[in-house]
């Protein structure tokens, strides 16, 4: 089963946004934002504007007709500014022209009057000031301070990591078609269509039911579309003002400027040890750049928080997490969804811990691995754990103390050149954090000829989950994939859709996609049992596009069954609802069961340094990820692969600047994102075997986020190379660029 996206891919033929033809009365618009961080509204002057060239409208706040407001989580992010301004491309006035460049140049012919005042940037001023998106969240287990006052190794110190573009190739945008009775559809690219559906209606001023939001694909998505809808929500206010379609699209660097990030984050840690490397406390302070406004900020965090341990038993932990309000654009969802911040901090206070114990990270990491009856910070005893499967089963692949012996050796023959290593476990919760979220329905319809319909609430974005929900279909009605079509993600056929995102996208949708096609499946094997005289449907199966009798294939094919069922009035489509049971979380006492199951792995990446020039090559890549029972083998590598490049990107390439008013100084000319050249030339991929997972759909598990993680291993492995030079200075910053690595070897 391959991704049946793939052949239009190629050829250029798969519709997104830009590909669904405009009517010919079509508008297009653009935003006016926001040129500084931090001030007052005092005055706006659109006269120039609407008398440019081509220019229809100019709208502001008085204009909305509903609530203006998108804010995902809080009521804190207008759709156009009232008075106070805090952060660079907040939007101000919707300019409405008959061409894209005629509405982006009035757009610049806006004249704002504007008090501006000191903007906040720094995470921890921020929380000196107590300026904070939700309350400031504590874990607490296990008894930390007798924990530490037993360690023999105890080791401290603070890092970051920075923010990461998500750089998706289709930028925001979405075309509003205003329909009869005041209803408007909208074609976007985005992740959340229940959510975007509301804000769509709140601003509007008109029901939900009066709302069709349709999603075919996204050009990539990496949860860069999941809560921000300005840019979906502007171009249906011009709709439904001027009663015609419109349309907005954000160029490359205006997407880059004025989108919300990966949460950048800085810690400080705390790392308690006995004298023969067992942990006995951690202590981590988490503070989250979250930007202007909430957005989706207080979930990432909650995630980051659920995973301060990381994949390794810890009897006492105390973690302290705040998300940080500044006056940055508002960061959101990326992939991953916190873990990797959260991980990050435990894995580099191991490999500190490490250093100063002269003990070998691999081997200290193996000691602490979590095992079957451990139980997390928040309470969760653990069951068909994989960690340690993983590991060994790396091990035995690789031979990791050779692997270790052999960079060890060459770093003692050439001064020139040193190799790094790092292994990286992974242990990943997979359920939202929020359990309302845990939802998902599925419409299936079989037609007269044997062909089949699905639709759910998923968003393909590249990712596969079509091809998955496909494959359950056909899997369990027994009939080819060919016969099974997965229709357009459409709130008018499933509404209240929970955003495609946090890994779950196959895992719920899939789960109500089998739920139903096993109630059709029911239903026509009953009817088929009538007509072969068969006392039992329960003697009957529906396999390779037929109706069997035990192991004999009768006259019954598939086709033929659906179009005699429906002469005989038997219903042919079937609603199904899932919500993952047993899942529920207590923010008050940060305890309780918030993901359905644990996906786990082990990689082992190596690097090699240039010693003189600071520059490095990712060598190989050796992986052992926990898949469960794989729906879709060539869907998953792919899923991993692309996972821990993206990661190691984040790691080490991919680095965002800031002037000192705000502003974002990276365009689309100077961000890098790795390429081919970047890719390990050994880049091997195993699949963990026999691993049984009861929590998800025919024994899978979730795929797009874990292996994320993996990526961490190129920082660690470069930190492992630079050891080999010094041990001198406190851990670099997260992203490792070539520069900063020159700097840590020949810098003070």
């Amino acid at each position: 089963m391959k991704h049946t996206d793939m052949t239009m891919h190629v050829r250029g033929t798969s519709q997104f946004v830009d590909d669904v033809p405009t009517p010919a009365d079509c508008l297009h618009a653009a935003l006016f934002t926001s040129p500084v961080a931090c001030g007052s509204l005092r005055a706006l002057d659109l006269s120039a504007a609407q008398a440019a060239p081509g220019v229809v409208a100019v709208y502001t706040h008085h204009d909305v007709p509903g609530l203006n407001q998108v804010g995902h989580i809080f009521k804190d992010q207008p759709l156009l500014a009232v008075e106070q301004l805090e952060y660079i491309g907040q939007p101000i006035a919707l300019v409405v022209a008959h061409s894209q460049r005629e509405a982006n140049l009035a757009a610049r012919l806006v004249r704002a009057t504007i008090e501006p005042r000191a903007a906040v940037l720094d995470v921890r001023e921020a929380a000196r000031r107590g300026l904070l998106h939700g309350k400031k969240r504590i874990l607490e287990n296990g008894d930390l301070q007798a924990a530490f006052a037993k360690a023999a190794h105890v080791v401290s110190g603070s890092l970051s990591s920075g923010p990461q573009e998500h750089f998706y190739f289709e930028t925001q945008r979405a075309l509003a078609l205003p329909s009869e009775h005041d209803a408007m559809k909208v074609i976007a690219s985005a992740q959340a269509p229940g959510a975007f559906q509301h804000h769509l209606a709140e601003v509007l001023g008109i029901p939900m039911h009066k709302v069709e939001l349709e999603i075919r694909r996204l050009g990539g998505g990496f949860g860069g579309k999941e809560s921000t809808a300005v840019w979906i929500v502007a171009p249906a206010l011009a709709a439904f003002l001027l009663k015609r379609p419109v349309k907005l699209v954000l160029e490359r660097n205006d997407d880059i400027a004025t989108t919300g990030k990966r949460h950048a984050y800085q810690y400080d840690y705390k790392l308690g040890l006995d004298k023969d490397g067992n942990i006995l406390g951690y202590e981590v302070d988490l503070y989250q750049q979250a930007g202007a406004c909430a957005d989706i900020s207080p979930a990432v965090l909650g995630r980051s928080l659920l995973h301060v341990s990381g994949s390794y038993r810890i009897p006492a932990v105390r973690a302290t997490a705040q998300s940080c309000r500044t006056n940055l654009p508002p960061n959101n969802a990326f992939r991953g969804f916190g873990v990797p911040q959260g991980t990050f901090a435990i894995e580099a206070a191991l490999t500190h811990a490490a250093c100063v114990m002269g003990m070998d990270a691999t081997l200290l990491k193996q000691k602490n691995l979590v095992v079957d009856g451990d139980s997390l910070p928040y309470g969760v005893k653990l069951e068909l754990t994989n960690a340690v499967r993983c590991f060994d089963t790396l091990d035995q692949r690789v031979n990791l103390a050779a692997r270790r012996q052999a960079a060890a050796e060459h770093n003692r023959t050439h001064a020139d050149t040193k190799r790094g290593l790092a292994v990286v476990p992974v242990c990943f919760g997979i359920s939202f954090a929020q359990t309302a979220l845990n939802q998902a329905s599925a419409l299936v319809n079989i037609y007269v000829d044997g062909s089949v319909a699905v639709s759910t609430g998923a968003v393909e974005m590249g990712q596969g989950v079509n091809s998955k929900i496909q494959a359950i279909a056909a899997h369990t009605l027994g009939v080819p994939v060919s016969r099974v079509r997965v229709d357009t993600t459409n709130t008018s056929r499933i509404p209240n859709a929970s955003p495609t995102s946090a890994s779950t996208g196959a895992d719920l949708n899939g789960m109500a996609t089998q739920t139903a096609c096993l109630r059709l499946r029911e239903r026509l094997l009953c009817f088929a049992a009538a007509q072969l005289k068969v006392a039992e449907a329960s003697q009957l199966t529906l396999r390779d596009d037929a109706v069997y009798l035990g192991d004999q294939r009768t006259q019954w094919e598939f086709a033929k069954l659906a179009h005699a069922a429906q002469w005989a009035r038997v219903d042919l489509s079937e609603h199904a609802f899932y919500a993952p049971p047993n899942l529920h979380y207590d923010m008050t006492t940060e305890r309780g069961r918030p993901f359905a199951y644990y996906s786990y792995g082990t990689s082992l990446t190596e690097v090699s340094l240039d010693v003189l020039r600071g520059t490095y090559k990712m060598e190989a890549v050796d992986i052992v990820h926990d898949v469960g029972t794989s729906l879709s083998e060539s869907i998953d590598r792919g899923q991993i692969e692309g996972a821990v490049i993206q990661g190691m990107g984040w790691a080490t390439l991919e680095q965002l600047r800031y002037a000192p008013d705000g502003r974002v100084l990276t365009g689309v000319n100077a961000y890098k994102i790795p390429d081919l050249k970047f890719c390990p030339p050994h880049f091997n991929v195993e699949l963990l075997a026999n691993s049984n997972n009861p929590y998800a759909v025919s024994n899978s598990k979730a795929v797009g986020e874990p292996p994320f993680v993996h990526g961490l291993g190129a920082y660690f492995a470069l930190v492992d190379a630079l050891y080999a030079v010094r041990q001198d200075k406190p851990l670099p910053p997260l992203p490792l660029t070539p520069e900063r690595v020159l700097l840590y070897l020949h810098g003070s």
